[in-house]
């Protein structure tokens, strides 16, 4: 694993130096820069995996550079070096997004420490999220930074993209870790259930409630509740869950008493809530009180340097406690590689376990994958698609072969069969005549 990266910043060159000694000592890569401009500037040219800046800096303070950094990058883990007087700004920096601040002097063992346990998060998130991708380096490192906190989280992405993976790498590195973490697809559930799914219901609320019950809101007091598809909510349903954000309560189905919750709140959607909300779709208020931190997925095919990773990964994870190793062949894998995964992630781990229950001599080929990843990986050149045997072939068998395949796939339609035969509509009129077709048969879209 490639060493982690650490800029230091510091107007002070005995600082820096000193900063450079301790830290190299650990075995971090390490890079200096005299200034918040001259740090920018090293951002801009390469990836550092955190930022340890002094406070209070000719120029640029640190303060200003920490705004500068999350404006360029949401994803810079920064830390902060503060002297006794600046620590009121120090607790600001942490409040715009710094991990964290060392107050002057400080203590060799304590730098170490705060190093280490920023960076360990990342670490840790390694193992949760398969991804060597910078596009998902970037995720971590907004999990790393949304998790310390209470507030509420929006993860956008498209289907299969592993939101609910992401919800719960926040709630495992956040102070709630050790509390119920759980989940419900808000598009899963019929709306009348859904409302007693989340806030319980009274014995009696309704046909079939024949006890009290504790919605999600309640089982998750203390830990996080994640709410996946909550763009699928009713609008009805949306002001109720506006409620519990604000107000830190709810009511049961049926009930009069207001009960409180701790609840922190992880959302998903592969919908535009904003413009959902602009079309009276989905309550603005709750779409603000939920995009409080937001988290962007990259669809797969916008990380493809994770596609021989996780094709490894689900490989391995499927067939884990047998006795028998499977292999993907060259050709399967390239196609594999190349696939354009609309489904995303899910997609790709679905194509693989499917292969290993149908291949055989524990050799995934390409007759074992899906056959829409198959056709999108065809050859389009014509010359490509057919190989002439050694022994030769009847010219006019092959003619009719192909013709009679496009009419029938096309319910007999002339003018749809000659665009997939790549012909004109009077050539195909006239070739099927040559081969007896009946024209009542057909139907004609000319014109």
């Amino acid at each position: 694993m490639a060493r982690k990266s650490i800029l230091v910043v510091d107007d002070e060159k005995s600082q820096r130096e000193i900063l450079e000694m301790i830290l190299s000592g650990e075995g971090y890569d390490v890079t200096t820069a005299s200034s918040g401009e001259a740090a920018m500037k090293f951002v801009a040219d390469r990836h550092f995996d955190l930022v340890l800046t002094d406070l209070k800096m000719t120029g640029m303070s640190g303060l200003d550079l920490l705004k500068e950094l999350t404006d360029f990058d949401k994803s810079i883990i920064v830390l902060l070096l503060t002297a006794h007087g600046t620590v009121d700004s120090a607790v600001d920096a942490l409040r715009l997004g710094a991990f964290d601040y060392l107050q002057k002097p400080y203590d060799r063992v304590k730098l170490l420490d705060t190093v280490s346990r920023a960076l360990n998060k990342l670490t840790n998130l390694d193992a949760e999220i398969v991804s060597e991708s910078p596009e998902m380096d970037k995720v971590k490192k907004l999990i790393v930074k949304v998790a310390k906190s209470n507030s509420t989280v929006l993860i956008r992405g498209e289907s299969g993209t592993g939101k609910e993976l992401i919800a719960r790498a926040i709630h495992n590195n956040s102070l709630r870790a050790s509390e119920v973490f759980q989940a419900v697809n808000c598009a899963a559930i019929n709306e009348n259930l859904l409302e007693s799914e989340l806030f319980g219901h009274e014995k009696g609320s309704f046909t079939g409630a024949i006890g009290e019950k504790k919605g999600l809101f309640e089982v998750a007091d203390g830990g996080t509740l994640f709410l996946d598809e909550i763009g699928e909510l009713d609008i009805s349903l949306q002001a109720k869950i506006l409620r519990a954000l604000q107000e830190k309560q709810i009511r049961r189905v049926g009930g009069t008493r207001e009960i409180n919750t701790d609840v922190r709140v992880v959302a998903a959607t592969n919908r535009d809530l904003l413009k959902m909300s602009q079309d009276g779709r989905f309550r603005e208020d709750l779409y603000y009180r939920l995009n409080v931190l937001s988290i962007e997925l990259p669809a797969l095919r916008e990380r493809r340097t994770d596609v021989p990773i996780l094709m490894n990964y689900f490989l391995e994870k499927h067939t884990r406690g047998t006795n028998f190793k499977v292999t993907i062949e060259n050709s399967a894998r390239k196609l594999l590689e190349n696939y354009s995964y609309p489904g995303n992630v899910r997609q790709l781990e679905s194509a693989i376990e499917r292969a290993i229950l149908l291949c055989e001599n524990n050799v995934i080929t390409t007759e074992d994958l899906p056959p829409e990843m198959v056709r999108e990986n065809a050859p389009t050149n014509s010359a490509d698609l057919f190989k002439l045997p050694a022994e030769g072939i009847n010219f006019e068998d092959v003619e009719r072969s192909l013709i009679m395949q496009a009419m029938d796939r096309t319910d007999n339609n002339i003018t749809k069969s000659a665009k997939l035969l790549g012909l004109t509509f009077r050539t195909l009129q006239y070739r099927l005549e040559k081969f007896g077709f009946k024209k009542e048969g057909a139907e004609e879209e000319e014109g």
